[in-house]
């Protein structure tokens, strides 16, 4: 980047191309509308020392003095500051502009157009003079105006004389009523709160000097980033953006485990919304002060014991955050719940707050971009997933144009996977950035203590020992919560004061307790009320003991102890409909709202929120477990796990079919299912993640006799005999194939430990199946009866099993050997052109890693376990002899040592595909990964039959393959059969 300035001399000159980021001094920036070319002072002028005798100088010279007198020294335009002559910093520069305007300390807009008298009375009660000719100016149609109207954080607006007309603050009405921009988008929102559609409305009728602009000027303003390609014509310049929009959505959709926006919101609807005089106290607390102020104390610790409102007192945090930041300040946050296992690990953690913090700062998005293209959603899910995402993590933090973040965990002790991880993560984390600010809550826990006590920059704030302030705010809490009763059941003053002298004494400080005393309040009668709250004991434990006797002694009891059994030992919250298929005596209760009934019972435990059964909280669960143990799981949680298990497949064997969704087309990609009203998975779709988890946690094998053993293998027998290829549909539905093939290696070292060969035959050869066909069936549903199928060994015992369910369009299917090969899975990457084969191969000391390197100049390091590409660095020129160092953690090659890191640098080159010819009937897709019938995708095609060389002929497509096999295709359109 190129920054105009002021000599000493007077003369403008113009800086050095400044490369570092953090060297780039403060500047201003202008927008206008160009005149004709040879009216403009170019990159050249000004290198020379001339142009002064163009109409276009005066504008420099009004915005150098204009940023001088607002403090800065450095200005930047863009007919002079780009060197158009150079294509390389040409494109570059159409690529930067939106973040050079967004970074912009001012941004001026010179209204050529519009005239403004300086004396012009500002009391005016009609519009001002330039009013209509503000409205008409033609820079409200130029397509570049968009990013410079949004981008930056302040934008000015002056006349042709230079007199100031306002900002886009107080002129937002005009601007809106011009471009039908939202106000919230011209007062400063994230335009990631604005949907994509949205944003591609607002480019209207707006005209571009170079047709391809109207596309590259919108790239910015999508979160994208597209290399201009002039001469490639505005259709395919779109086409382009929208697939990068396409590959940042799906990026963005895999990357979160769930949106911590809706957990939050979630969670103050659970607890009866957020008071802000119960947390208020904490803004004005010396700890939070110290930490908020003090620019060496990056970390907060917030400890206290279960019930005393460190989930809300974060709420409330947040919230006062947001209302404070400045525009290019985030807030990014994540609350554990260890009740469901998409958000109680590590890796859950990390993926939630990458989220939000790409979603508020898209610039940061490239990070993560750079793994996932490589790797796709593998990256977040996999083994290795812990790695790569500190990783990415990293990179932002040290990322030069992260703003302003504060970085906020709840419940850290509700983080059941890989807590340690976790916290030497935060430990480490908070020290990284001086422009990051973290805050962490848990209970009081030692562990967790000596973890974060590694943070020599850390804040602790003891709820214990500031006792004062959380009884100030549980006593506003009281009241609120006693005012609502008053008004729901008509309480009078003397009741009133009783309730809320009772809550007051008993409550010990703990806002759970308040919450769940006035929840069974509600549902009493005024005249029974005291008497009521005079059964209830202080303390929770106590509390949750009398509500376990309460249940036992209703009508209901053995029902309502079942599903508090079940959602104690659920991996996840359940909906309504799904408690209702798993627990069995349920299934007799017709009617919704007996069921609700039964959830209401069970109300000091269970909540129920959106038709989705909750715990109230983690303390609530840990007390089944641990104080009503003997009531709940009369014969140990493995029994209540055995039910469930069994309950699953029985459901399961009811609801799984072939094309459940009638999608139809073997080729409909996942990203385009939505599920039919009724949903037929709406009761399976727990079962069908989770059933090998619930036989594995089961137990089974300690049975007497080994009679249940051999109950339980032979339903799983007879399951995958009869609908493994369903439930393999059912998991792509589910978006949870990658769970699948978890659960699947599970499944086979727990048969393996069992005397039942046949069993332990058909589990290995399923488990092959799925490993191997994972990419299709993932992407394509349909394709477990298409591809998985014809592309299996003749001696599968799935293929022979479901040979029934093989496309009846397939006459002549491809020639597969009679066993699966020694490939566990084949690792895709490298360029399927002849000319890319792989030159070189080794794997690491250790095992775990594996290096390839290609003609195609790249070099790739995969986990060997699970398959995904940690990196993909270009180095310029083919690559021979791989080798590890003894640490793993280089490669040694002819030309160098490259270093290994969980993500490369892609090329940044854009190649231009040859163009193929487009055939009416039978084709190859593009990208050589499908079998085409009339444009339809038919049969995707794994990767070692793919051609490396390919020819069309009427209806036949031959095939070359890299193996040397050679093989053909064959459509007769009459019956669309494929001959192969």
């Amino acid at each position: 980047m190129r920054l105009l300035y002021c000599g000493e001399d007077g003369e403008l000159s113009v800086t050095a191309d400044v490369v570092d980021e953090d060297a780039i001094p403060r500047y201003a920036i202008l927008s206008h509308t160009w005149g004709a070319e040879a009216e403009e002072v170019t990159f050249e002028d000004i290198a020379r020392k001339a142009g002064k005798d163009k109409p276009g100088y005066r504008k420099i010279q009004l915005c150098g003095e204009q940023a001088k007198r607002d403090g800065l020294q450095h200005f930047w335009i863009d007919t002079c500051c780009i060197n158009k002559a150079n294509k390389a910093e040409h494109s570059l520069a159409i690529r930067s502009m939106f973040c050079w305007y967004r970074k912009a300390a001012k941004c001026y807009v010179y209204l050529s157009d519009v005239s403004a008298s300086p004396l012009a009375s500002k009391a005016e009660a009609s519009a001002p003079l330039w009013d209509s000719e503000f409205r008409e100016s033609k820079w409200f149609t130029r397509g570049w105006t968009l990013q410079e109207l949004l981008a930056p954080g302040i934008v000015e607006f002056f006349s042709c004389e230079w007199h100031k007309l306002g900002n886009r603050v107080s002129l937002k009405c005009q601007i809106h009523e011009v471009t039908a921009i939202p106000y919230a988008a011209l007062e400063g929102a994230p335009l990631s709160q604005f949907t994509v559609s949205e944003r591609l409305g607002w480019k209207q009728d707006r005209h571009t000097k170079l047709k391809e602009d109207a596309a590259y000027s919108l790239s910015g303003i999508l979160d994208v980033d597209i290399t201009p390609v002039y001469g490639e014509g505005a259709g395919e310049a779109f086409r382009r953006l929208h697939d990068e929009v396409r590959k940042l959505e799906a990026c963005l959709r895999d990357l979160r485990p769930t949106d911590p926006c809706n957990d939050k919101r979630r969670i103050e609807d659970t607890k009866g919304g957020l008071l802000e005089g119960s947390y208020r106290w904490v803004l004005e607390n010396s700890s939070f002060q110290q930490w908020h102020n003090d620019p060496q104390s990056q970390l907060l610790w917030i400890k206290g014991d279960p019930g005393k409102g460190k989930t809300m007192l974060l709420c409330g945090i947040i919230n006062e955050l947001r209302k404070t930041i400045a525009r290019t300040a985030s807030v990014s946050y994540f609350f554990c719940q260890a009740t469901d296992s998409r958000i109680n690990s590590a890796t859950a953690v990390l993926r939630g707050l990458l989220y939000l913090l790409v979603s508020q700062q898209p610039t940061l998005l490239t990070h993560v971009r750079k793994t996932y293209d490589q790797a796709g959603k593998a990256i977040f899910e996999d083994a290795n997933a812990w790695v790569a995402l500190t990783e990415i993590f990293a990179n932002m933090l040290q990322d030069s144009s992260l703003g302003t973040t504060y970085i906020i965990i709840d419940a850290l002790d509700e983080c059941v996977t890989d807590l340690p991880k976790l916290l030497q993560f935060v430990a480490q984390g908070s020290s990284a950035s001086s422009r990051v600010k973290w805050i962490v809550s848990s209970r009081n826990l030692p562990h967790i203590e000596g973890q974060l006590v590694q943070a020599g920059h850390q804040v602790k704030l003891s709820l214990e020992l500031n006792a004062e302030s959380v009884s100030a705010a549980v006593s506003i809490f009281i009241q609120h919560k006693v005012s609502q009763l008053a008004q729901q059941n008509k309480y009078d003053t003397q009741t009133r004061d009783a309730v809320l002298g009772r809550l007051t004494s008993n409550a010990n400080d703990t806002f759970l307790w308040v919450a769940l005393v006035c929840q069974e309040l509600e549902k009493t009668a005024k005249r029974n009320a005291l008497k009521k709250l005079h059964s209830f004991p202080p303390g929770l434990n106590a509390l949750y003991e009398r509500m376990m006797q309460q249940i036992s002694m209703s009508d209901d009891a053995a029902l309502c102890k079942q599903v508090l059994a079940l959602t104690a030992l659920m991996y996840r919250p359940i909906t309504l409909e799904e408690l209702v298929a798993l627990a069995e005596p349920l299934e007799d209760i017709a009617d919704e709202v007996e069921v609700r009934e039964i959830i209401d019972l069970c109300g000091s435990f269970l909540t129920l929120r959106e038709a989705t059964v909750y715990f109230v909280h983690q303390s609530a669960q840990d007390f089944l477990f641990t104080k009503a143990s003997n009531h709940v799981f009369p014969k140990g949680p493995e029994a209540v796990h055995r039910a469930i298990l069994s309950r699953s497949l029985v459901l399961l064997s009811r609801t799984l079919h072939r094309d459940m969704y009638s999608l139809e087309a073997p080729g409909v990609p996942i990203d385009d299912v939505q599920p039919p009203e009724p949903d037929p998975l709406a009761t399976s779709r727990y079962p069908c993640v989770y059933w090998i988890d619930h036989l594995y946690d089961s137990k089974y094998k300690s049975q007497e006799n080994g009679v249940g053993d051999l109950q339980v293998l032979g339903i799983i027998n007879e399951f995958l005999k009869t609908k493994y290829l369903y439930w393999l549909e059912g998991l792509s539905l589910c978006k949870s194939i990658a769970e699948g093939v978890v659960s699947m290696a599970r499944l086979c070292s727990l048969v393996q430990m069992r005397d039942a060969d046949e069993l332990t035959k058909l589990v290995q050869d399923a488990r092959r199946f799925v490993m191997y066909h994972k990419g299709a069936i993932d992407s394509y549903p349909l394709q477990t009866y298409a591809s998985a199928l014809l592309f299996s060994p003749t001696g599968s015992r799935i293929r022979r099993l479901f040979q029934h369910e093989e496309p009846k369009e397939i006459t002549i299917k491809p020639m597969m050997g009679s066993g699966w090969s020694a490939c566990l899975q084949t690792l895709e990457g490298h360029n399927n052109d002849v000319s890319d084969d792989v030159t070189s191969v080794a794997f690491s000391h250790d095992s775990m890693k594996l290096a390839s390197a290609s003609w195609d100049n790249t070099v790739k390091v995969w986990d060997a376990s699970s398959g995904a590409c940690l990196q993909m660095p270009n180095i310029g020129t083919a690559v021979y002899n791989l080798a590890f160092d003894s640490t793993n953690s280089f490669l040694h090659t002819e030309i160098g040592t490259i270093a290994i890191h969980s993500s490369g640098t892609p090329s940044e080159a854009v190649i231009a595909e040859p163009e193929r010819p487009v055939y009416v009937g039978t084709s190859l897709s593009p990208d050589n990964l499908w079998i085409r019938l009339d444009g339809s995708n038919m049969l995707w095609i794994p990767s070692e039959f793919r051609p490396s060389y390919s020819t069309v002929c009427g209806s036949s497509v031959g095939m070359g393959v890299g193996s040397g096999r050679v093989w053909l295709c064959s459509v007769v359109l009459a019956d669309a059969r494929i001959h192969s």
